[in-house]
């Protein structure tokens, strides 16, 4: 059913294409030239959905009994805590706090408990120590939810969040310590519903088949989010109905996701390694962390599907307009032909400021004069996107009517099918993490852990550093 709440988001792909910015755009030739790529791409998700690492897939649809527990569950730590704190790292951190960012009152923790639709709102996602001694400054954790978010159980820097938090839990509270830790993670693996079924923490599970930087629509974001008063129902449903407009079509003129991923593959062919994200709302700011995550863990890959050695990938960067104008963009419109920009557009915010008079002896000052800030924004955004098309670099823009929980949802989920899309058009496994898990295991042996001596031993026998390269 649309209504205003629920427009659908669009891409204007223009300044991408030849006939606005000259040679270093995409021609018709070249989309046509890799038809059968995006063919297969689109197969390959259609095919894919739900096996293997593709169950996020299905989260708009397979969660009716979870989001009732998830709904439930918030209402009650709303009426009875003042804080909820997330620790996690990654997508367990990243996707919570992205959404947020984007729904929440800019100010939310600043707020008094009456303007605010939840409880104050953190997420620990580093183990700096100052960070965590910080959070323990501002909260009573006796009147704190705090919710352990890792599938596997094991990640070293939530797991040592929780046992920071869970000794000061039994110290100040004694029995009742449990009932302030919630963990989201494994059904059946890892250490935390080990824990959970030792200590009775209330539990929500992390499908197997979906990984953490997939994770923001099922119990990892769906929690958090419900807990502040955002609607959960509306940010599934706008993921819906994207994924319901990127499985009827395989013609890349009616499918926005698929589009996106053939330029951004033509793009990678023509040396546009770098793809920057520049958000025009604040509320969207963390989006872009999100995006880095999605966009550089899935596609930075090594081998490809064939065992080969392709060192795939695109580096994400973030930006945020207007502010990065004013640092960022000189390299942009000036610097080297390596970067697809993506700029993100709000037709209406959600408030409106007007430019007050004054200055009148000072016509540069002035002429802002009974204008609005919704106006400077706007016009600040489609100024440098002309300036990108005059410098001929590739950009394009995702429009988002506003900013709700409709749209946010549909652009995860459109985020996350590009994502799959452009990984098949590259051959790669879009879905696995080896990098990352090479920096695990050898935090695991820089700690001794048992089973990791092999690579201790590796560590320890890697050239000593030279002091004189130490200044």
């Amino acid at each position: 059913m649309r209504t205003e709440k629920r427009k659908p988001i669009r891409v204007d792909f223009n300044n991408m294409t030849s006939d606005f910015i000259g040679k270093e755009g995409i021609t018709t030739r070249d989309l046509n030239k890799i038809k059968p790529l995006t063919g297969q791409a689109f197969a390959a998700y259609k095919d894919g959905r739900g096996k293997g690492m593709m169950g996020w897939t299905e989260l708009p649809y397979n969660q009716a009994d979870v989001v009732a527990d998830i709904k439930k569950t918030a209402a009650e730590i709303s009426e009875k805590y003042e804080n909820f704190v997330v620790l996690g790292i990654g997508g367990s951190a990243l996707g919570p706090f992205a959404v947020f960012n984007a729904l929440c009152h800019l100010r939310h923790n600043d707020l008094p408990k009456r303007k605010r639709k939840g409880p104050k709102f953190f997420v620990e996602d580093n183990v700096d120590p100052e960070r965590m001694a910080a959070l323990l400054d501002v909260i009573d954790v006796s009147k704190t939810v705090f919710n352990v978010i890792t599938k596997s159980g094991s990640t070293s820097e939530t797991m040592s969040q929780y046992l920071i938090i869970s000794d000061l839990l039994k110290k100040k509270i004694g029995d009742g310590w449990s009932g302030h830790i919630i963990a989201t993670t494994d059904e059946k693996n890892g250490n935390l519903i080990k824990l959970a079924e030792e200590n009775g923490f209330k539990t929500f599970f992390v499908p197997s088949s979906v990984g953490g930087r997939f994770s923001e629509l099922c119990p990892v974001g769906l929690l958090p989010a419900a807990v502040l008063g955002i609607d959960i129902d509306e940010m599934l449903a706008g993921a819906e109905y994207i994924d319901g407009v990127c499985a009827d079509s395989d013609d890349i003129y009616k499918n926005a996701a698929l589009m996106n991923a053939a330029m951004q593959y033509i793009a990678i062919k023509k040396g546009k390694n770098i793809s920057v994200m520049m958000p025009y709302a604040d509320s969207l700011k963390y989006m872009a962390d999100w995006y880095c995550q999605l966009w550089g863990e899935s596609l930075g890959k090594e081998k490809s599907l064939d065992g080969g050695n392709v060192y795939a990938g695109q580096t994400p960067v973030k930006a945020l307009g207007v502010t990065d104008q004013h640092s960022q963009v000189q390299l942009y419109i000036e610097g080297p032909f390596d970067k697809v920009i993506t700029l993100i557009a709000v037709e209406k915010y959600r408030k409106t400021v007007k430019i007050a008079d004054g200055c009148e002896r000072y016509p540069n000052v002035s002429f802002l004069c009974g204008h609005t800030l919704n106006e400077l924004i706007t016009n600040e955004r489609i100024a440098t996107e002309y300036a990108l098309q005059k410098a001929s670099r590739l950009n394009h823009t995702i429009i988002l009517p506003s900013v709700n929980a409709y749209t946010i949802g549909q652009l995860i989920m459109f985020f996350q099918i590009e994502t799959a899309y452009l990984g098949a058009m590259l051959n790669i496994d879009a879905f696995n993490q080896p990098g990352v898990e090479a920096g695990k295991n050898a935090t695991y042996a820089l700690f001794g852990r048992k089973g990791f001596e092999e690579k201790r031993a590796e560590i320890e026998a890697s050239p000593k550093k030279k002091r004189k390269l130490i200044i």
